[in-house]
């Protein structure tokens, strides 16, 4: 299984950038979801997406500058960032999981490489 993200960048705080992510050689449905880690702390869950796209979940943190979305045939996931702020600076990494575990608790099974964001003030 192969999760490749993409669109980290360097942003000015109150700007937007769109992270992607295509997994390929993954079987079955599965939901999806970002973390990120910030340097000198813990990985956190940011945001995860059921196979459907029905249910989205969001770190308080982020909720209502972030939108996480799905393309099931491209099996890419897209995480639009609104409002960036500097605390948003962050290697963010993709993950995967099965449809019966609970992303937000850390339960993924497979993690790509991540990308990093930089937000300045």
């Amino acid at each position: 299984v192969q999760l490749q993200a993409s669109g980290g960048g360097l942003v000015q705080a109150g700007g937007s950038l769109r992270l992607s992510c295509a997994a390929s050689g993954r079987t079955g449905r599965f939901a999806m979801g970002w973390f990120r880690q910030a340097p000198g702390k813990e990985r956190e869950f940011v945001s995860s997406i059921t196979w459907s796209g029905s249910s989205k979940f969001y770190a308080d943190s982020v909720k209502g500058r972030f939108t996480m979305s799905r393309d099931v045939a491209k099996n890419t996931v897209y995480l639009q960032m609104n409002m960036l702020k500097p605390e948003d600076t962050s290697v963010y990494y993709c993950a995967t999981a099965p449809s019966y575990h609970d992303l937000r608790a850390g339960e993924y099974d497979y993690l790509g490489q991540g990308t990093l964001v930089t937000v300045s003030s």
